[in-house]
């Protein structure tokens, strides 16, 4: 047989090979999540096992460093073994019970751990970052930036007719992808800008935005037209959101948010729903979500009853809405590099 006849693919061949390599990655996958829960169980066990032996014999925290000497020489190839991480895995069993294979804390990586027993005191709070950095896969810098703005006390907040307008389990599911405040303070806006500065600054921080909006987001367009009768109108951002398969608009206004925001938003929901939405490819209702500066919670609640379309009213903040009084006297980022250089000198 000749080379080019080896070379000659049968018949399925290409099938076959493309369904060998996504069981390969899968098995890889799988394997890695097996050895990471297991490092995790087993840094639980010995942060409990110091923790332990410190109460019943009394020992300092000296202790831990010897520990980690010995360690360290008894397994010289193993990271994760140093007196700091030690000091991580007492702290880490003093917080969690031991977990299981399926415990969410135990499908993170160590990493994540230690952001958490640093910046989340707070039991329920921590539990909740837990279940969404593990339900969502964030990177440790996601789980940081989500921390550090606080998106545990903003999910779901925003004022909806979810309840009165989506079947009860779809209701729990939308009112999850809410934020009340958004924060937009990447964008750095002064308090003057216009409601297209917003739209120009959104739509050019566009990766830092769906990182604020969280996971599912896919962006469809800005100004995205339709025409309804014989006008063209202009829906200032539209995503769609993979896991509950529908569309969502979202209508800036840079000021307080008012009954006839949202009664063209709704205009917008119900166009969007008849032009655009496939339910013979399971999309669900379209979700509309007035985004303002401020909001009136009595105006709006007034404004949503009797509305038949899935809406939201929720607000944002950046950098620009402060005082003024108080932004010039906040540390730059030059400001702040400096000073770490400064504490980094001997």
């Amino acid at each position: 047989m000749s080379a080019r006849e080896d070379r000659v693919e049968p018949t399925g061949y290409g099938d076959l090979l493309e369904q060998i390599k996504t069981q390969v990655r899968h098995a890889r996958v799988q394997a890695a999540r097996v050895v990471n829960s297991e490092l995790i169980t087993l840094y639980w066990r010995i942060g409990a096992s110091i923790r332990q032996r410190q109460a019943h014999e009394g020992w300092g925290t000296k202790v831990i460093a010897r520990l980690a000497d010995d360690l360290r020489t008894e397994f010289p190839h193993m990271r994760g073994l140093s007196q700091r991480n030690l000091v991580y895995m007492r702290t880490f069993a003093g917080r969690f019970s031991e977990p299981s294979a399926q415990h969410p804390v135990a499908q993170l990586p160590w990493g994540h751990v230690t952001v958490l027993l640093d910046r989340v005191p707070d039991a329920e709070a921590r539990n909740w970052y837990v279940e969404q950095a593990a339900h969502h896969g964030w990177s440790r810098a996601t789980l940081t930036h989500h921390i550090t703005s606080g998106r545990h006390l903003r999910s779901g907040n925003a004022p909806n007719n979810f309840p009165a307008t989506l079947a009860a389990h779809e209701s729990d599911l939308a009112q999850s992808i809410l934020q009340d405040p958004y924060n937009l303070d990447f964008l750095n806006l002064d308090s003057t800008h216009s409601e297209r500065e917003l739209e120009d600054a959104l739509i050019g921080r566009l990766t830092h935005f769906l990182s604020e909006l969280g996971a599912g987001f896919a962006f469809v367009g800005r100004q995205y037209k339709i025409t309804t009768g014989d006008r063209d109108y202009f829906l200032d951002l539209l995503f769609f959101h993979l896991g509950l398969r529908r569309f969502v608009v979202f209508e800036l206004k840079v000021g307080q948010a008012e009954p006839e925001h949202i009664g063209k938003l709704n205009f917008y929901v119900n166009a969007v729903d008849d032009q655009l939405r496939r339910p013979e490819h399971g999309d669900g209702a379209t979700i509309g979500i007035l985004l303002a500066a401020t909001r009136d919670d009595i105006v709006v609640e007034y404004a949503l009853r009797g509305i038949g379309s899935p809406l939201a009213v929720s607000t944002y903040t950046t950098y620009g809405a402060l005082p003024d009084d108080i932004r010039p006297s906040l540390p730059t980022a030059d400001d702040l590099a400096d000073a770490l250089r400064d504490v980094a000198r001997p």
